[in-house]
């Protein structure tokens, strides 16, 4: 057998413990000083005597009292053993007394017939019933009658050995007297049955603190038996206190004493010993009647030998034996032939149970070599129970497995097996059934027990629970649409990469990307095309990447790519060297991703915005990957389709967009908002067919913000307000229709334009119905309001807006475009949404005045909003010159500085008291053409009425 054959099953070694010594040195230093001084013949007689009689006393008493302090001290079933074992004590510690109050204190001889004889008769009844309650009770009647015959046999060959030897004579001695003749046989009589009760009970006492209950029989015996050499005439005759005999009676005394502390002090052998210890004792207690009735036999047969006449207590007493034994060992046999039935059909039971198990159950010899191998081996493991008998158990487990097994085997058997009965192993067994052509392994559960010092395996196959749990600790991990890494796997990859010494130099990085375009995809096509294009662009990712990256689905359109490892310039090189390799990685991946895609049958294509992280010293996960999604909106920001690497400066944005978030919070609160009006003109004749609000931050104070921050009817405002903008948004709308109905009771009919974004105008804060709320509130009559929004807005569905602003119209409310003709939002929002005004964008406006291309794409825009019956307005209307080119091509109204910047209302009421803006004349236009910079209106304040020319 192999040395890890061995390994597996080597027994384990008991830990030993250390021994009270002192009570035993102790002990023994006292009985060997009373045995010395008592051969010697101590120093004075009357020494000896005080010894032989108050000194067995006081041995006595200290047995008394121990075992009286035991029983306050300690709890069990075995108290009252100890309280009887204490009363048998107190009476040999009284006749000793006695026997001194005669011979040490009243100097004379000791009675015939004394209390102490009295006292030495009633040491024997206390101590058997003592032995009684210690011994392990029979738990049937042939129990019962079989405990009463071994008493007798025992008892029975001890009385004809003791009257064949001596009791006769004893009886013959003492005379004719019936009360002396029966109390010079009391003595023996009691002893043999003591004696008989202690050999009986000896292989039936319990298994619970045997050492203490040893302890006590040989205390018992060693007493018994000094009282038997007493009871011979011979030593008798010639016995005197403090001779050699009290040294028995001394040490039987404080064995006594100290057999209830000697339990704790019980050290258990290995398996294999305390089996072999039973087996032994099982064998003598067989042999105890036989045993018995040889020594009633040789009783017998002394009489006959030294030509004595047999005795008729001889002859009564050996016929009892005789007919005791035959009857015992027919209750014996009986109870064996039950015996023998009843295992046959345990075993019979047992082995059905183990055959027809689907479990897998193998007995393993402590040598490792296993001895039994259950039929459910052929279908569990796929080979032969008879061949796996008599290989090593170590040879069946995978490699990989081994040495786990052996440490789990040698620490189960070094456990006591109290603490613990059993444990589990879970471990690949070798399996007979080939996958592939390769040899196949199964996941095996073990729950293993000792057995004769070996091992059972009951055993079963978990390998489909096993790749169960392999899948679900999968699924948690990763995404289940394209099987990426989730982002929970990805942060902890992230984690890794940072902490790990490849890491420390810096040369991780995250690529944040987001597909441009996915949503309209998935509003168009369906969200089952959604899915399969995600799930070619998540492909795409992996091929691209190189073995050691590692790229992850965050949700939605959202990927993350980590990349680590080997080939990255490290964080000492050159910084620019490192940017361009990753911009290189970054930019191979947007190519990749921005291919076409084939869903449904048909062809797509969307792009793909990455955002740059670069790691450095102290990064955490979460910084890096904020870092790398800021740089991935800067990239959306910049136009889409962009990689951006991430700058200290987003993260400033960040945080001062947060400031400006809180900034406008307090502002709203505090009434620093107001709004201002601007006038929207017809470029024919000058009449002032409307306004645009627009709010404004009066009281910014030192706060670091732009014009554009102020604005914030303005798309940049809507962007980096916030959440603090819908706030805004909705006291924008509450306050321009409130103030649009008190112009028009003023007698000023002119409709208000409120910039809102389609976002703004589906948010909580604006709840369907809140527009047609303030409408009946103010009374503000049909068409006297218009909502612009900024071009189109992809996070919401245009079927929905498009019912949102049909309900609307319904009420009288007029929807204006802005933004038109950049961008191919603006222009697809045509076709599905109830427009009714389109605001031509001002960069469609700026350089009107030279002929040429400029003319030709801004004729063509407000070309197909007169086809359509949309009314226009041009936006960014600063200059004279644009002002006649605009008319010229067609466009109805302007909007800008050619005109009047916002107003407050007094300046607002003023103008539309006048009526009508000047128009420039073309002479004047083409006089300006030439001319260095704007003219003097285009840099008054956004605040002042411009003066019509006289």
């Amino acid at each position: 057998m192999t040395a890890t054959g061995a390994a597996v099953l080597a027994p384990a070694r008991p830990a030993g413990g250390r021994t009270g010594l002192l009570p035993q040195l102790l002990l023994a230093l006292l009985c060997a000083g009373y045995t010395t001084g008592a051969a010697l013949g101590w120093g004075s007689g009357e020494l000896a005597l005080i010894m032989g009689d108050f000194g067995l006393s006081a041995a006595s008493v200290t047995a008394t009292v121990s075992a009286l302090i035991y029983v306050r001290t300690s709890a069990g079933p075995h108290r009252p053993a100890w309280i009887l074992f204490a009363l048998s004590s107190a009476m040999l510690a009284s006749g000793n007394a006695v026997w001194g109050w005669y011979e040490v204190v009243l100097r004379e001889p000791v009675p015939r017939t004394s209390a102490a004889d009295f006292c030495f008769l009633m040491f024997a009844p206390p101590a058997v019933i003592g032995l009684l309650v210690l011994a392990k009770r029979p738990v049937t009647r042939a129990g019962w009658v079989c405990l009463a015959l071994d008493t007798w046999l025992i008892g029975g060959s001890l009385l004809t050995l003791s009257w064949s030897l001596a009791l006769a004579r004893t009886a013959q001695l003492d005379g004719p007297s019936t009360a002396r003749t029966a109390l010079s046989l009391a003595y023996p009589l009691l002893d043999i049955v003591l004696v008989s009760m202690v050999l009986a009970l000896h292989f039936r006492r319990s298994a619970a603190n045997r050492a203490a209950v040893n302890t006590a029989i040989a205390a018992l015996a060693l007493t018994v038996l000094c009282d038997g050499l007493f009871t011979s005439p011979l030593l008798r005759a010639h016995y005197r206190s403090g001779q050699v005999l009290d040294a028995g009676w001394f040490a039987g005394a404080l064995l006594m004493a100290y057999a209830p502390w000697v339990g704790s002090r019980l050290h258990h052998l290995p398996g294999r010993a305390a089996s072999a210890t039973r087996r032994v004792t099982g064998s003598f207690t067989a042999l105890t009647p036989y045993l018995a009735a040889a020594v009633c036999t040789l009783g017998i047969l002394y009489n006959v030998i030294t030509g004595q006449k047999c005795d008729r207590v001889v002859l009564l007493t050996g016929c009892t034996v005789v007919m005791a034994l035959v009857v015992r060992q027919g209750i014996m046999l009986l109870d064996n032939i039950a015996l023998t039935q009843e295992l046959a059909q345990k075993e019979s039971h047992f082995r059905s149970l183990v055959q027809g198990s689907s479990d897998v159950i193998m007995i393993a010899a402590p040598s490792g070599v296993l001895r039994y191998v259950s039929p459910a081996a052929q279908g569990v493991y796929g080979r032969d129970p008879e061949e796996l008998v008599g290989t090593e158990l170590a040879a069946h487990i995978h490699p990989a497995d081994l040495g786990r097994v052996v440490h789990e085997v040698r620490r189960f058997l070094a456990a006591p097996p109290g603490d613990e009965p059993a444990t589990r192993i879970e471990c690949r067994i070798r399996s007979g059934h080939a996958r592939d052509g390769q040899e196949g392994w199964l996941h095996v559960e073990s729950s293993v027990n000792r057995y004769q010092g070996g091992l059972i395996f009951n055993s079963r196959d978990v390998t489909e629970r096993v790749r169960l749990q392999d899948q679900l600790q999968h699924n948690a991990s990763h995404d289940p649409l394209t099987d990426l890494p989730n982002r929970a796997l990805f942060t902890e990859r992230l984690g890794k990469a940072l902490s790990g010494r490849r890491a420390s130099d810096g040369r991780a990085a995250v690529l944040y990307v987001d597909l441009d375009g996915f949503k309209a995809v998935n509003d168009t096509a369906g969200h089952q095309a959604g899915d399969d294009l995600l799930t070619q662009a998540a492909r795409r990712l992996q091929e691209a990447l190189r073995s050691g990256d590692t790229a992850a689905r965050l949700g939605g359109d959202e990927f993350a790519v980590l990349i680590s490892g080997p080939g990255l310039a490290s964080r000492h090189e050159e910084s620019r060297e490192r940017e361009q390799q990753i911009r290189e990685i970054a930019d191979r991946l947007r190519h990749v991703l921005s291919q076409p895609y084939r869903v449904e049958g048909g062809e797509v294509r969307v792009g793909a915005s990455i955002g740059v992280a670069l790691a450095r010293t102290g990064d955490t996960p979460s910084e890096l990957m904020r870092n790398a999604d800021l740089a991935m909106y800067r990239a959306k920001q910049a136009g889409k389709g962009r990689v951006e690497l991430h700058a200290p400066q987003l993260q400033a944005d960040v945080v001062r967009r947060t400031a400006l978030a809180g900034r406008l919070r307090r502002a709203l609160h505090d009434g620093e908002l107001t709004l201002l009006h601007q006038p929207v003109v017809e470029l024919a004749g000058g009449r002032i067919a409307g306004v645009e609000a627009h709010p404004r931050w009066r009281s910014a104070g030192d706060f670091p913000a732009t014009p554009a921050d102020f604005l914030l009817g303005s798309e940049p405002a809507d962007d980096r307000g916030g959440r603090a903008a819908e706030p805004a948004a909705r006291w924008l709308l509450e306050q321009a229709v409130e103030q649009a109905a008190q112009r028009y009771g003023a007698g000023h009919p002119v409709p208000v334009t409120v910039r809102l974004s389609a976002r703004r105008l589906f948010h909580r804060d604006l709840p369907a119905g809140t527009v047609e709320t303030l409408l009946d509130r103010h009374e503000l009559p049909p068409g006297c309001l218009v909502l612009e929004l900024p071009g189109g807005d992809p996070h919401i569905p245009h079927e929905e807006l498009g019912r949102r602003l049909s309900a609307l119209r319904r009420r009288g409310v007029r929807i204006a475009l802005g933004g038109f003709g950049r961008g191919h939002g603006a222009l697809a929002a045509l076709r599905s949404l109830p427009v009714d005004v389109v605001k031509l964008d001002r960069c469609f406006v700026d350089g009107l005045a030279d002929a040429g291309r400029q003319h030709t794409i801004t004729r063509g825009l407000l070309r197909i909003a007169q086809d359509l019956g949309i009314r226009t307005v041009a936006d960014g209307v600063d200059r004279p010159e644009q002002v006649h080119a605009l008319r010229e091509l067609g466009c109805a109204q302007g909007v800008g500085m050619a005109f009047a910047g916002p107003l407050d209302e007094p300046r607002l009421r003023g103008s539309l008291a006048r009526g009508t803006y000047p128009v420039p004349a073309p002479e004047t236009a083409r006089e300006q053409v030439g001319s260095c910079g704007p003219p003097p209106r285009a840099r008054r304040s956004h605040d002042e009425t411009p003066v019509p020319p006289a």
